[in-house]
């Protein structure tokens, strides 16, 4: 008589070879990004990361199973469901090919879609993140040196660029293309707002990619920064910058507030979320508001990141993609991992030709201002806060000691959250307001 094991321990209850082939290859994945957290590369992101990635794909676990139940279009309509707009925020609602549109809900105990779906699909996290940045970030450079704002605008251009180049490769759809875009920008509560609302099946290595680009900062741009600015230039000095009062910074996000309402409002959740931090920090009103400063940008910023990270982590596993692949074969899950690396490519493109817009446009204002303006602040354009700033400030000093331009490479660093925030969100409105699939 033989004996069942895997009644005894369902941990050998594997399921069927794809499945345990493509579990294995995401939970390898998953250690490698726990490791390189381990080794102190972004370590707050890549460990929680690799943890989701490992604990999703456990055999016979199905921590991140989603049920789903396919309808054509007509069964869907007069089903009712159609009529409650607010559903594609309880459900991961798809269509496919042919018309059939899949209706995807975690099931009750799957505890990492659910973690997905109250703290990202919901976007929560990524909100709560941009507070806690809010709270650590300085917005004094970017009022004594607004000229910082133009440059910040000029380093979205690998945004661009790459999603057309993604479009123009025929393997991504319009809002997955404007998604991988955004990694262009090197802001990762960004990338994943954007990607949870236009491209949820690319969350995952969309995240990847802009994190593991954000922590190669300092390797990725000082050779283009190298390339483009003469050794003679990047000592350049810089006049001295002035004083900005709280006052200041408070008016500022009362404007800025108040032209995105009406501009970009899907840009909003994000830039309200900013500027709350930031106005907790700077208004100095009590003792009471000091604490909730002390809270925004410690244990909630914490907590948000790790529920996040763990979260996306999730999302690269055979359950979550099983929403989004027709045919669950090998071939499926392995096309999806290839264009998985496609994106690590595009993202590293976009970031480069960002970096390189950044750049391009500080010459631009050194040539009109006579020299006033170092071209090496130019790379800090993009998001990757307050990293590409010091690369600037390194690559300066490199070459004169005292020269000090870190203040004003702040500026655009700054200015890039929230220029990568508003295209975010004019990608997101396009999507859902005037794209037809």
């Amino acid at each position: 008589m033989s004996i069942d094991l895997s009644l005894i321990l369902p941990g050998l209850q594997l399921g069927n070879p794809v499945e345990l082939f493509i579990r294995l290859l995401f939970m390898v994945w998953g250690f490698v990004l726990l490791i390189l957290g381990l080794k102190k590369v972004e370590p707050l992101l890549m460990i929680p990361l690799g943890i989701g990635m490992i604990l999703a794909n456990a055999p016979a676990l199905h921590l991140a199973k989603y049920v789903c139940e396919s309808f054509t279009t007509d069964e869907f309509v007069s089903s009712g469901l159609s009529s409650f707009s607010g559903l594609v925020q309880v459900f991961n609602i798809s269509t496919s090919a042919g018309s059939v549109i899949r209706v995807c809900a975690p099931e009750s105990t799957a505890l990492l879609a659910w973690i997905y779906h109250l703290i990202i699909r919901t976007e929560i996290g990524p909100i709560l993140i941009f507070v806690g940045i809010g709270a650590l970030s300085d917005f004094r450079p970017l009022l004594s040196y607004p000229v910082g704002a133009l440059i910040g605008s000029a380093a979205q251009l690998g945004i661009t660029v790459v999603t057309l180049i993604a479009l123009t490769t025929g393997l991504f759809t319009l809002p997955e293309s404007m998604a991988i875009g955004v990694v262009g920008g090197a802001d990762g509560p960004t990338t994943i707002y954007t990607a949870t609302n236009i491209a949820p099946n690319l969350i995952g290595p969309l995240t990847i990619a802009v994190y593991s680009y954000i922590a190669l900062v300092p390797i990725i741009q000082p050779p283009i920064v190298r390339a483009l600015v003469p050794r003679r230039v990047r000592g350049l000095k810089m006049p001295k910058p002035r004083e900005v009062s709280s006052n200041e910074i408070i008016i500022f996000w009362i404007i800025v507030l108040l032209v995105i309402t009406f501009l970009v409002p899907a840009a909003l959740p994000l830039v309200a979320a900013l500027a709350l931090g930031n106005i907790v920090k700077e208004s100095g009103i009590s003792e009471v508001v000091a604490r909730y400063g002390k809270t925004i940008a410690d244990p909630l910023l914490d907590t948000a990141t790790i529920l996040t990270m763990i979260g996306v982590g999730s999302t690269l596993s055979y359950d979550f993609l099983g929403q989004f692949v027709e045919v669950q074969t090998a071939e499926a899950y392995l096309a999806f991992i290839g264009k998985a690396f496609i994106i690590l490519g595009l993202g590293l493109v976009a970031f480069a030709v960002s970096t390189v817009g950044g750049i391009a446009f500080a010459w631009l204002l050194n040539i009109v201002t006579k020299g006033k303006v170092n071209p090496v602040i130019g790379c800090a354009g993009v998001s990757a806060v307050p990293i590409s700033a010091r690369v600037a400030q390194r690559e300066a000093q490199s070459v004169d000691p005292s020269t000090y331009v870190l203040f004003h490479a702040l500026a655009p660093n700054v200015a890039g959250v929230i220029g990568t925030a508003i295209v975010a969100g004019y990608y997101i409105s396009y999507t859902k307001y005037f794209h037809i699939p």
